[in-house]
């Protein structure tokens, strides 16, 4: 199954590490990365999407209790 997660965080060192450790971890980038700004905290805010192949499939994995999406 293909899994998707969506990384989002403040425009700085530690959004770059984010992105670094799930890239090394397997996941690999899925589209153009997004910024906005907030308005109301004055900082950019980056978005990545990642998408990664694993074995599996989406409804049992996904309804078992201890499914989390950061064990991948």
């Amino acid at each position: 199954m293909k899994l998707y997660r969506l990384l989002t965080g403040e425009d700085d060192a530690a959004f770059c590490k984010k992105v670094s450790a799930v890239l090394n971890a397997g996941w690999e980038l899925h589209g153009s990365p997004s910024l906005t700004f907030d308005t109301q905290r004055g900082r950019p805010v980056a978005a990545q999407a990642v998408v990664k192949e694993v074995e599996g499939d989406w409804e049992r994995e996904s309804a078992k209790a201890d499914f989390r999406l950061g064990a991948y």
